[in-house]
C-alpha cells in the first residue's frame, strides 16, 4: 500500500526531505504523498524512512491503495527511469 498522512501531523518538516522519491510535498494545511511516486521506500531502504522520522507516528498504510511488495517495486523501477527522486545505490 502506498502510505498517507493522516490529520495528526504537526508539520515538523523531517519526513519531506527523508523520501527518496520526492512523493511528499506541502498540502493545503499539512503535508501529503502522491501515491503515484510511493513505493514505501522499496527499492530504496528496507523501511519507509518518512514513517522511521515522524515524531507523532502519523503515516500509515493508505487502505484505499492496497498495494503488494512487487507493485511498489515495479513503481520504483518506473520512477527511476523517469528520473524522479533519488538514485538508488
Amino acid at each position: 500500500m502506498a502510505l498517507m498522512i493522516t490529520d495528526e501531523c504537526i508539520n515538523c518538516d523531517v519526513c519531506e526531505p527523508e523520501c527518496p522519491n520526492d512523493a511528499i510535498s506541502m498540502g493545503p494545511e499539512i503535508y501529503v504523498i502522491d501515491p503515484g511516486r510511493c513505493t514505501e521506500c522499496v527499492g530504496h531502504f528496507d523501511e519507509p524512512q518518512c514513517r522511521q522520522v515522524c515524531p507523532v507516528d502519523c503515516i500509515p498504510q493508505d487502505p484505499s491503495r492496497p498495494e503488494d511488495r512487487p507493485t511498489l517495486m515495479q513503481r520504483f523501477i518506473r520512477l527511476q527511469a523517469q528520473g524522479i527522486g533519488r538514485k538508488a545505490g
